[in-house]
């Protein structure tokens, strides 16, 4: 099953909080509060996530943590990123030489194209869509086109 960890999660949620007053410089305390993250795990996010270009620190009285870009120039693809690395579905999708049946593997390019698929999804969603701070929702024509495939190819039920 693909699932991001529940610290990529936690991170996320962080994210949407420093998305939600840009500008703004928040102290790791004052975002645990807000939400409801314990404190040690806040601080340990915001590291992964200053490390990776996400945030930045401020030092001193009045430091704290921003976001380093606007919401909206952030990738769900960049935050996974930055705590995960990046997605590979099979060991064929991180590269080259990560198989050792690669010469023979006939499947290998079907889950290369399904992980540039997914790859690109992920770079098509903003924090700040992830935010719901975005007027447009987040798209993703390919998907709605099969969905509506889908339902239409779908045998009606009978009651």
């Amino acid at each position: 099953m693909l699932r991001i960890s529940r610290l990529t999660d936690y991170a996320t949620v962080l994210l949407a909080a420093l998305a939600g007053e840009p500008g703004r410089v928040q102290t790791a305390a004052a975002l645990a509060e807000a939400t409801h993250i314990a404190a040690p795990t806040v601080c340990k996010l915001l590291k992964q996530l200053q490390r990776a270009g996400l945030v930045s620190s401020t030092r001193g009285l009045h430091g704290g943590y921003q976001l380093s870009r606007p919401a909206a120039q952030i990738s769900a693809a960049a935050i996974l990123d930055a705590l995960e690395g990046p997605v590979a579905l099979t060991d064929c999708s991180a590269g080259h030489g990560n198989c050792e049946i690669e010469e023979s593997c006939r499947v290998s390019r079907v889950w290369q194209r399904l992980n540039l698929a997914i790859r690109r999804s992920l770079y098509d969603v903003s924090l700040a869509q992830l935010a719901g701070l975005d007027a447009a929702p987040a798209r993703l024509p390919a998907l709605e086109r099969e969905m509506k495939a889908a339902a239409t190819r779908a045998p009606a039920r009978s009651s």
